[in-house]
């Protein structure tokens, strides 16, 4: 076996970790497809008789891509707006949910988009895969004290604006459909009742018109907002899977997706919505669901992992 045969087949057996780590870091399956891509070529340079960990090597390796990525992408953030894509599938489909392997719910990655490269990589690198500090130092190029402290910095960004889901996928789609049912009828007591009272409702419009406010806080305003346009908009809702977690598309009479809705539940509350209207970041076909009123299709009890990030 040739060293590109090697690389190949280390590749093949670790993908799965190295996109899920990718995913976390750039929030983007088509971004992750180019950071596999690159990380491939660059193994052309390397010497396999010096690699004693694979994993933790190629790890490193997707890692340092990623983090000069991101770091090209700040350097042209006037150009862009937010850069996650959801993920976006069928409930209750096996094969369609393996697609969430890589997911983080999207208010994780709102606020991952929001943090500096560095503090990025080291708080996923070690929180969320648990590579030592002393690893991820090598990547981000500081001590590991230093690394430290970025991802302390990090830790509380992300335990502050976005709490992970604490119940299973079951719990979270019958707040959800609670909540859809209570915006169908225009119910503001029973939205209030399922929003935590911080809540924070955020749309991302991209290049189409500002269809809704870009962003509302606290269960008041949000409430209203949903009782407002729910009787409209809620109507062409389904259940679907966005980014492991329950949330709903919306489509018009064609079939073509509209919209994309992810919540996070909390405590059998929900703390956040993100409502995406962004085209470019839409489903290009249609997305298989369940039929509206049947959130509870399947019993599986799926969570977002959160690593150490609710640690103190």
């Amino acid at each position: 076996m040739d060293d590109q045969e090697w690389f190949a087949e280390q590749l093949a057996q670790h993908r799965p970790r190295l996109r899920a780590v990718a995913y976390r870091l750039l929030g983007s399956s088509t971004e992750v497809d180019d950071a596999l891509q690159e990380a491939w070529l660059r193994t052309t340079r390397a010497d396999p008789a010096a690699i004693t960990n694979p994993a933790a090597w190629l790890t490193t390796l997707v890692g340092r891509v990623c983090v000069d990525m991101l770091r090209a992408r700040q350097a042209r953030r006037e150009q862009l707006s937010a850069t996650w894509e959801p993920l976006v599938s069928e409930y209750g489909d096996p094969e369609e949910a393996s697609l969430h392997t890589d997911a983080v719910g999207i208010a994780l990655l709102v606020v991952l988009d929001s943090l500096e490269p560095a503090e990025r990589l080291a708080v996923v690198l070690h929180d969320m895969f648990g590579m030592p500090f002393e690893q991820v130092a090598v990547v981000v190029g500081r001590t590991p004290a230093a690394t430290r402290q970025l991802a302390s910095r990090a830790r509380r960004r992300l335990r502050e604006h976005a709490p992970q889901p604490r119940a299973g996928l079951p719990a979270q789609r019958r707040v959800v459909d609670a909540f859809l049912a209570a915006a169908r009828a225009g119910d503001f007591d029973a939205l209030l009742a399922l929003l935590a009272p911080d809540v924070v409702f955020r749309a991302d419009h991209g290049r189409r018109a500002r269809l809704a406010p870009a962003l509302l806080t606290g269960a008041g305003a949000v409430a209203a907002r949903a009782a407002d346009a729910g009787p409209r908009f809620a109507r062409l809702c389904v259940p679907a899977l966005v980014n492991g977690v329950a949330g709903v598309v919306a489509r018009d009479r064609s079939g073509r997706t509209i919209a994309v809705v992810g919540f996070t539940v909390y405590d059998e509350r929900i703390t956040t919505i993100d409502l995406i209207l962004d085209p470019d970041k839409l489903p290009s076909g249609p997305v298989a669901s369940a039929p509206t009123g049947h959130l509870l299709a399947t019993g599986t009890d799926e969570h977002v992992p959160g690593g150490e990030l609710d640690r103190p």
